[in-house]
């Protein structure tokens, strides 16, 4: 009678254990910075009070908010991803996997981070407005440095694939004109690499494979990147700034070199939508789209 007692006040106490949430990462986007009080703060917070005891990591590329606001401009991107990489590893909270959401440009570094560096495990990649087949255009510039805005703008002015600009232009390095396709494979330092359409490393096609979820948020009335289809992994038809296509009609599909395919017949793809600007999401749909993947 007492084995039965102990047996039942044990499964009692086991009942009220809840499985332990995943730590998050964030990594913000262009003109933001890992601490603004009124976004990725803001965000962290969201995250904390509908999350009870999670923790999250907003990536900071530099020693203070300015300069992390500074190398979203001006910081190889290569740079970026080997000291988020570092930060990761050297995060105790990390060490045994977390989910991700990357915002805007932090998207697709997020991604590079999950191909690159596949320890810690990332599981769930959840990208808001991240630009996977890069951009062709930049007609608006966010954040409050204006000054930084209209260097970037001459810089891709006077040509995103000159060697210098590549080399310290962030948004140079995820520049696709798709009038040379040939031209942005062999110059580009970080997106053509990324989406292996370079040397092909068969590690990027296994390690973004581990992923649990992709998810890809699209803003439709996107006045900030072009095309917004590359926010859902598309972009434009080679020879063309006008026809778009869909992921399952680029080469880095087509030519499986991310294992994107397998990915979206095995469900792991997910495609969301919002009908606003550039990041002008509100705190519905972050509850109802957004965070579920982080639960």
């Amino acid at each position: 009678m007492e084995k039965v007692v102990l047996l039942l006040i044990a499964l009692g106490a086991c009942s009220h254990v809840t499985e332990a949430v995943l730590p998050i990462l964030m990594w913000h986007g262009m003109g933001d910075s890992c601490c603004n009080p009124l976004s990725m703060g803001s965000i962290k917070k969201s995250f904390e009070n509908l999350i009870p005891g999670v923790y999250v990591h907003s990536l900071e590329i530099g020693s203070t908010v300015t300069k992390d606001t500074e190398n979203g401009f001006l910081m190889n991107v290569n740079d970026q991803i080997t000291e988020a990489c570092a930060k990761i590893k050297a995060d105790a909270n990390l060490a045994n996997g977390f989910n991700a959401i990357g915002f805007s440009q932090g998207g697709q570094f997020l991604r590079a981070v999950a191909q690159r560096c596949p320890e810690p495990q990332m599981h769930n990649l959840v990208s808001v407005g991240g630009q996977h087949q890069g951009v062709y255009g930049f007609p608006k510039c966010p954040g409050e440095n204006s000054t930084l805005c209209e260097l970037v703008r001459k810089a891709l002015d006077v040509g995103a694939y000159v060697s210098f600009i590549q080399d310290h232009v962030v948004q140079a390095e995820y520049w696709q004109d798709p009038f040379n396709y040939n031209e942005y494979v062999q110059k580009s330092v970080f997106l053509a690499e990324i989406n292996n359409e370079q040397t092909y490393k068969p590690e990027y096609k296994t390690n973004l494979q581990k992923l649990t979820n992709l998810v890809l948020v699209r803003f439709l009335r996107d006045t900030m990147v072009q095309p917004s289809i590359s926010e859902w992994f598309g972009f434009y038809a080679q020879g063309t700034d006008k026809e778009t296509i869909a992921m399952q009609e680029t080469n880095v599909f087509k030519k499986d070199l991310l294992g994107l395919r397998e990915m979206l017949d095995a469900g792991k793809i997910h495609f969301l939508a919002s009908d606003t600007d550039h990041l002008r999401f509100n705190q519905t749909f972050f509850e109802k789209q957004l965070l579920p993947w982080f639960k």
